[in-house]
């Protein structure tokens, strides 16, 4: 990040006298958006052109067409290029809202949803904002998700972009369904757009979508995976494309999107708020990739599993607004660097963060600021094996979330969410709740657990509440004997091998990510081809010997056998009348099971078991962590014997090379000791 951008940010909305940038940050903004074109000065108002079959969005910087009254964008005009949507795609196949459901007990079903009906919300120079609704009755059961879905659009003066939300809506009278998936998708011009970006340290030039066919790309273990042989670039050949290497946290994915570098224009998708997102602040979501596509991801089961997508019973009623998002458009002169295009973009999302919630949408179901509330206080630690005294929760995730058990935040996906992080002192303020009902959730870094705080609490219009001080106690029974990691949700601190050479994507060399690079579960056969991971406290390093992900072993052409890992370690005394606690925590799991031994590796019987757990599939979509669990182990004291032990991890379960766990963090405590 530049520092003109760093002093933009920090010292966004009323700058005069400031310190960190001495009044000049107002001044950088222009600056900048002189070189870009992203701001010009006073243009016409904004208007709609309504045909037979299209309907017009034109406020001088941009317009966009969308069929009617289908509501697809068939396309954009932007800075001399007509349409910045790829032309050769059927209309119904550039711009548009979908969805994947299934009837309950169904196959699934993918629909691009088209409108039946179209209509004007608001109509002057300020601003338009377009309907367009598909309304559901029981003559159209199994064919169509029992939803009724209004599509909105809307176009701003002044504004270099468009917004778009949804509003679906659920009869109590009407039959059940699940909901997989649902999201905007753009598909844009691949003679225009080949560089994406989507972080500081994540984008590139992409390869064509043609280089995925028979020819020049080579399909790997699942579809999504393609080895590059032919690209039309052959700077590009022995890559691997997929776009799950894109993905993305929520709490990370404000903005991404593409550049065209003739002319200089930018493609922009930015999500100002995570409150309509599902599965809270780390769910991962697709973000771009080859297409060139551009997702708003609002719902799906990504890095969760079935898990994650909701279930509506027949009698149960529902209303979500998602969105809306911000499409954003900007460009450079020629001679400027492009790429000061992914700068403004972040500028901009950052104001509309900033603007969060909208003054400007119609729908009374997007309630205004006036008419949400505010939660506040202070998050601290009590741990007696730590501190006598309350440790200040620094940097720990706290939430607004519909009312369950601790963590249940993070397979909920059909209401809202509301998160913000503590600051250095441990102050926490949730701004612009929804009215509702919610549970107070936490989570903090350096610690194991979840904190759900009992008392449900009522948000209405205008309120702000003061909590004081929430004390989380996370688990813990006695003193520490040994851990291995840091308890982050993550395993991006163990052992990450480097890739097979021959499936490379050489954004993530020497990259912080490594692990999105394609194929890293083949290497622990590699690495331990007989004989699986033997790890000693005192002895090893986590960082080196502890592998990121314990997975099958490759034994021949799809054969494979379960891995039991090893932990040993001494202890000098032994407490034979007291209980051991063993905490695993697991961040990711894919239909694995974890059988825990002490001391004997061929019991018949292990001492616990997790039973089949997981689909989140992280091990293969290149994520380094799923859906947090935590699993507390009692072992009785005779199971220890003074000198060497080990403790036996084995993950038996062996169908598939994506079958497995990744650890987050491992602790044994010994027995409790007096106050």
């Amino acid at each position: 990040m530049t520092s003109t951008l760093r002093r933009i940010i920090d010292c966004f909305g009323d700058c005069s006298g400031c310190k960190t940038c001495k009044g000049n940050a107002r001044q950088d903004m222009l600056n900048m958006n002189q070189d870009t074109n992203c701001a010009p000065m006073l243009t016409q108002g904004v208007r709609l052109h309504i045909q037979d079959r299209y309907v017009v969005m034109d406020n001088g910087i941009i317009q966009v067409s969308l069929s009617k009254p289908g509501g697809i964008v068939t396309g954009i005009r932007y800075n001399g290029i007509d349409n910045l949507l790829e032309v050769r795609n059927k209309e119904t196949n550039r711009g548009y809202w979908d969805l994947h459901w299934n009837e309950i007990g169904g196959k699934g079903i993918f629909d691009v949803i088209l409108g039946t009906s179209f209509r004007v919300i608001v109509e002057n120079e300020e601003q338009v904002e377009i309907s367009f609704t598909r309304t559901w009755n029981h003559s159209l059961e199994g064919k169509y998700i029992p939803l009724n879905i209004d599509k909105r659009f809307i176009m701003l003066r002044d504004s270099s972009g468009f917004y778009s939300y949804a509003i679906y809506e659920h009869f109590r009278e009407w039959p059940g369904f699940e909901l997989g998936e649902t999201r905007i998708t753009f598909k844009l011009r691949k003679d225009k757009f080949q560089y994406m970006a989507v972080a500081d340290n994540r984008q590139r030039y992409m390869p064509f979508p043609d280089d995925r066919s028979n020819g020049r790309g080579v399909p790997l273990a699942y579809p999504e995976a393609v080895l590059l042989v032919n690209p039309l670039d052959q700077r590009l050949t022995g890559e691997v494309d997929d776009k799950y290497q894109y993905s993305c946290e929520n709490k990370d994915l404000r903005v991404h999107g593409w550049i065209c570098f003739d002319p200089p224009v930018g493609f922009w998708q930015i999500t100002p708020s995570d409150e309509f997102r599902s599965g809270g602040p780390l769910k991962q979501n697709l973000s771009s990739h080859v297409g060139p596509t551009t997702l708003a991801m609002f719902l799906s089961s990504h890095y969760a599993g079935k898990y994650m997508v909701p279930q509506f019973e027949a009698g149960e009623p529902w209303k979500k607004v998602f969105g809306p998002i911000f499409m954003y458009f900007n460009s450079a002169a020629y001679g400027n660097d492009p790429l000061l295009l992914w700068e403004d973009a972040k500028i901009k999302m950052m104001v509309e963060v900033q603007s969060w919630p909208y003054s400007f949408p119609a729908s009374e179901d997007f309630p205004k600021s006036e008419q949400r509330g505010n939660a506040n206080g202070r998050i601290l630690i009590q741990d007696r094996y730590i501190s006598n005294y309350c440790v200040i929760a620094s940097g720990a995730y706290v939430g607004l979330a519909p009312p369950g058990d601790a963590g249940s935040w993070q397979m909920e996906s059909k209401n809202y969410q509301f998160w913000t992080q503590a600051n250095e002192n441990g102050f926490f303020s949730i701004r612009n709740i929804r009215p509702g009902d919610y549970n107070l959730y936490a989570w903090v870094p350096g610690f194991i657990g979840d904190y759900r705080h009992e008392a449900v609490i009522t948000i209405i219009s205008g309120c702000n509440i003061e909590m004081g001080d929430v004390i989380y106690e996370p688990p813990r029974d006695g003193p520490t004997l040994w851990e291995i990691g840091i308890p982050d949700r993550s395993a991006a601190e163990f052992y990450v091998p480097d890739p097979d050479p021959k499936y490379i994507n050489r954004l993530f060399v020497n990259h912080p990510d490594r692990f999105r690079q394609y194929g890293l579960w083949e290497r622990y056969t590699e690495l331990y081809p007989e004989g699986d991971l033997v790890y000693k406290i005192g002895v090893s390093d986590y960082r080196k010997d502890w592998f990121f992900a314990q997975v099958v072993r490759k034994i021949g052409d799809n054969a494979y056998q379960g891995t039991t890992w090893q932990i040993k370690f001494e202890l000098d005394n032994v407490d034979q009348n007291g209980i051991y606690k063993l905490r695993v925590a697991l961040a990711s799991a894919t239909l694995a099971e974890l059988q825990v031994r002490v001391n004997d590796p061929n019991s018949n019987r292990p001492l616990f078991t997790t039973g089949l757990i997981g689909r989140d599939n992280a091990i293969a979509r290149h994520g380094i962590h799923g859906i947090y669990k935590l699993y507390n182990v009692d072992i009785p004291g005779t199971r220890f014997v003074k000198g060497e032990n080990t403790i036996f991890l084995k993950q038996p379960r062996c169908n598939s090379p994506f079958q497995g766990f990744m650890y987050d963090y491992i602790r044994l405590e010994g027995p409790p000791t007096p106050c």
